[in-house]
């Protein structure tokens, strides 16, 4: 799952990971205006916490600054789009083969549990535990394969998959869901490597082909309500 901790503990640290979150969660949509006095007035920081915190957003490509208008939720291109998609099928099927050598019992049982984790919150119809619980599977896959700096693209990459997934995708909730993260354990755990690959190939190709790539949609733009 996502690690708010990578961040230090600082105000401007909580505004970052708060808009993070929402972000990943697919709370806030592409085009969302951050105004500053307003996430200053939700954080209780000063307005120079909030564009420190703005800056590293759009560091990492999750917010656009433009001048004399404001900071805005990013809003990737198709090109992005699917740039971000080969990039994450490169990367994580090598993790997945990686983990097919190195997974412990305490590995599988720990990415077993995760996969229960979603079932249950499909199965309640808990969306918003859903969408956060399908991404964080891919955050975990790159944690317990053992390159921080790996987790570290990937956390960048999951978090642009949830922009792009805001602006195009046909249909709404999650896609990227249990049964086909099961079937990776499954593989992981049989030390299956072929199939591993496969299968994580065919998942992310699978939840691109959810997108419509000439769709977009306008949703609420009240910060309170998006990062509550």
């Amino acid at each position: 799952m996502p690690q708010e901790d990578a961040q230090t503990n600082t105000p401007q640290a909580e505004v970052y990971n708060r808009i993070w979150r929402a972000i990943a969660d697919r709370k806030m949509r592409p085009g969302t205006r951050l105004k500053e006095e307003k996430l200053a007035e939700i954080f209780s920081v000063s307005r120079a916490r909030v564009r420190q915190a703005l800056a590293a957003l759009e560091h990492d490509g999750l917010v656009t600054i433009v001048p004399h208008r404001g900071a805005f939720v990013s809003q990737p291109s198709v090109e992005e789009a699917r740039d971000i998609f080969f990039a994450r099928r490169a990367i994580e099927a090598q993790l997945a083969r990686r983990l097919c050598a190195t997974a412990t019992p305490e590995i599988v049982a720990k990415l077993e549990r995760h996969v229960a984790r979603e079932r249950e919150a499909h199965a309640e119809g808990d969306t918003r535990t859903a969408i956060r619980l399908s991404g964080g599977f891919h955050l975990l896959l790159g944690e317990l394969a053992g390159s921080p700096y790996l987790w570290d693209v990937l956390r960048d990459l999951v978090s642009r998959t949830s922009l792009i997934i805001a602006m195009y995708q046909v249909r709404t909730g999650p896609d990227c869901g249990p049964d086909e993260h099961a079937e990776i354990v499954a593989a992981i755990t049989q030390g299956h490597s072929d199939r591993a690959t496969e299968l994580m190939t065919h998942h992310l190709e699978h939840l691109e082909g959810t997108l419509d790539l000439e769709q977009d949609a306008s949703q609420s733009d009240d910060l309170s309500d998006l990062l509550s």
